[in-house]
């Protein structure tokens, strides 16, 4: 079983000990273990490298045709994420949105999972890689920048079987950074999994719908923010993340917008 990150409550990944230890060491870059760029740990050359979503639909986060590969000037040198903000991307609505609407009211998706992210995300989904992690969140951070702020950011939840299984969770690991970041209150409390389902990755995209209906309840015990932004790793059909999304919204959440690390074009 891999560490029980998660479930050990450890140090912080940015806690005072990792600071502290990037001061003294320079950062290497996680794709190819050149020199970091600008305080990260990629290179200059990975960073421009990096399958930005700059041209995507607004309510489901797909990449679009006609999406800007190339990046513009500022973001040549890979600071502050390459110079992407949601402010920068151009603002579209898919056909498939447009005939049906996602429950979401926003989706945005920082990254196409494309190379050399797709080297990147497994390392932190699937081998407790929180290196990876922190990175991703970093750049999550800067694109995300420019956003409507919501009351609260919330972090799709495992089941806590496969919780076990893993040790941790990767959407947790993404959000407490990105939630310091962003200064934006986490609520990894307010929704939970609540039915075992098995990975959608062997599923079509009819099969993921069932497979995760009814898989999602929110603890309204407490205060229910009016706007939360729903934190996931990858999305793909998007089944999962709309489930979720519904959960929050019968329990009196009035905006959910998802906040995807990358997307399956």
């Amino acid at each position: 079983m891999p560490d029980a990150v998660n479930l050990r409550h450890p140090f912080p990944v940015d806690g005072l000990g990792a600071r502290l230890a990037r001061r003294i060491w320079r950062p290497r870059c996680l794709l190819c273990g050149e020199a970091g760029h600008f305080g990260l740990d990629l290179c200059a050359a990975c960073a421009a490298a990096l399958p930005w979503n700059r041209s995507a639909c607004v309510r489901c986060g797909l990449p679009l045709p006609g999406a800007a590969d190339a990046l513009d000037d500022g973001g040549r040198d890979g600071t502050s994420a390459s110079g992407s903000t949601v402010a920068d991307t151009e603002a579209f609505t898919c056909g498939a949105c447009l005939r049906r609407p996602p429950p979401q009211t926003q989706c945005i998706a920082a990254f196409r999972y494309a190379p050399p992210l797709d080297r990147l995300m497994p390392r932190l989904k699937f081998h407790a890689d929180l290196a990876a992690g922190r990175l991703l969140s970093r750049l999550m951070a800067s694109c995300l920048a420019g956003t409507d702020r919501p009351d609260a950011l919330v972090p799709l939840p495992l089941h806590r079987s496969r919780l076990r299984e893993r040790g941790y969770d990767q959407a947790l690991e993404l959000a407490r950074p990105l939630a310091r970041d962003l200064a934006l209150p986490l609520r990894s409390d307010l929704l939970q999994r609540v039915r075992a389902t098995p990975p959608q990755s062997r599923l079509d995209a009819a099969q993921r719908r069932r497979n995760v209906r009814g898989a999602f309840r929110v603890d309204d015990t407490g205060h229910i923010p009016a706007h939360v932004a729903l934190l996931d790793d990858v999305m793909t059909t998007g089944a999962t993340v709309h489930a979720a999304v519904r959960a929050l919204q019968r329990a009196g959440v009035q905006r959910v917008d998802v906040w995807v690390c990358a997307r399956v074009p």
